[in-house]
């Protein structure tokens, strides 16, 4: 009888530990809660559906791109195989581009000259965000002091100084130029940056962007690294 109810207090005392250590852990880990309001679940669902747009308009091109090679003959393949390099080349910034754009010029703030604060190479981080915030905006070409920006560039710090591509860029001032698909989409762009917040992050490191008007007519260079085939080779022509 002893050893009955011995069991059954173990029993109780186990059941008790068990419960208390689910109940510990519980509080200790707790499921996140989504404190988001309404308006930010709407924004990122927009950002969803319109990285969602782009995939399937990339994805309608490159159906189209194979549809034309299929229904072309052999002597027209090779000549729509170059139209598509060159495509690519555009897309990846090789070449010079030109277009409807604006030129924005970064250069030290009238109080830091009016009190000889002295102005250093613009911060990674705020080149960084610069980049982020126009972005937003797609179909977009950028020259940053003369460099070639795009989905291949990286900005870094090399031996104390921000550099894009590995090329230091310069103490303000220093001009960003950037082309848009039309001149709508500049003027988009033009007066976003105009309201955007990006001014007040330049102005605590003691700089301004200086916004010029929309242009027809805007030039940028090609990123002038090549590009190193290191897995393809060319086959030996045939007879």
């Amino acid at each position: 009888m002893k050893k009955t109810i011995n069991i059954k207090f173990t029993l109780v005392l186990l059941l008790i530990g068990f419960m208390i250590a689910v109940q510990y852990n519980s509080m200790e880990n707790p499921k996140q809660r989504d404190t988001r309001d309404i308006w930010a679940i709407r924004q990122e669902l927009a950002e969803e559906k319109k990285l969602h747009s782009e995939l399937l308009s990339e994805i309608r091109e490159l159906d189209n791109t194979i549809s034309s090679y299929r229904s072309l003959s052999d002597s027209s393949t090779g000549q729509a195989i170059k139209d598509t390099v060159d495509r690519l080349h555009q897309k990846a910034g090789t070449t010079d581009i030109e277009g409807p754009g604006i030129v924005i010029e970064v250069r030290p703030s009238a109080e830091s000259i009016a009190y000889g604060i002295p102005i250093t190479s613009i911060s990674s981080d705020l080149l960084t965000r610069f980049v982020n915030d126009v972005n937003r905006f797609k179909g977009i070409n950028m020259e940053i002091d003369g460099k070639r920006y795009n989905v291949m560039s990286s900005i870094r710090v090399i031996n104390g100084s921000t550099s894009v591509n590995g090329l230091n860029v310069s103490t303000p001032p220093f001009k960003i130029k950037i082309i848009s698909q039309t001149m709508s989409d500049s003027e988009k762009l033009y007066n976003y940056l105009l309201a955007s917040s990006i001014h007040d992050d330049f102005y605590l490191d003691n700089l301004i962007l200086d916004i010029k008007p929309p242009e027809k007519d805007i030039v940028i260079s090609g990123w002038s690294e090549k590009f190193e085939n290191l897995y393809l080779n060319e086959l030996p022509k045939g007879d």
